[in-house]
């Protein structure tokens, strides 16, 4: 179940979290193993001297043992906060989202083999291809990855029709999204899979219209 916070608010730095593993259950052979993730920050200059600023804070998933209990099954909970500023008060809007990868390397540099979420996981002008509507139930073979957005705001659209967008807007120069226990549900791979988490933002002054990613520390998914 996601929480989302999309009240427009200054965005306070966060301690990044150290990166550690733990059991959240001890003593249990299939327990959930929580992991604390570190975050991340990003400081842009626009061509017009705007300054923008993307941070990644309190971010962790919880790796559960598999409910199809096959090493082709994978399921993980995923946290965290993206928080951006922009100087001079101009608007924009959040694309809060994850990578997952199956037998492929998504800590940067290119990539081969039916990849659909892009070819440089790391470049911070990157707008990540998104091929899945939810993390819920992702099938990837090896060398396959696919990116999802964390959002789904229902409103309606001009003619009054149902319509989903999958950012958060802000206005006056800063805003943030929160996500609780997001779920990644993944079958169909048999050797290691990843997941990494990245913040797009998109922001518009009257000279510069441009998208900047941040992307997350990778993390196993077993």
């Amino acid at each position: 179940m996601i929480d989302r916070k999309f009240a427009v608010r200054a965005a306070g730095l966060g301690g990044a979290a150290a990166v550690a593993l733990g059991l959240l259950s001890t003593g249990a052979a299939n327990a959930d193993t929580f992991i604390p993730l570190p975050g991340g920050q990003i400081v842009k200059t626009l061509s017009d001297g705007t300054v923008l600023t993307i941070r990644l804070v309190g971010e962790s998933a919880n790796i559960s043992p598999s409910m199809g209990s096959t090493p082709v099954h994978r399921n993980a909970w995923v946290s965290g906060s993206a928080q951006v500023e922009v100087t001079d008060g101009w608007n924009g809007a959040i694309f809060p989202g994850y990578i997952v990868g199956c037998q492929v390397n998504i800590d940067g540099g290119g990539a081969n083999g039916g990849v659909t979420g892009g070819l440089d996981w790391s470049g911070e002008n990157v707008k990540p291809k998104v091929g899945a509507s939810s993390g819920a139930n992702l099938s990837l073979g090896p060398g396959q990855a696919q990116s999802f957005y964390v959002l789904d705001q229902e409103q309606a659209d001009d003619f009054g029709n149902e319509a989903h967008k999958k950012r958060n807007k802000f206005k006056g120069g800063s805003g943030s999204v929160t996500w609780s226990d997001e779920t990644i549900g993944l079958t169909g791979c048999g050797g290691y899979a990843q997941a990494r988490a990245f913040i797009s933002v998109e922001v518009e002054t009257d000279n510069v219209i441009t998208w900047t990613t941040l992307w997350g520390q990778p993390f196993s998914l077993g």
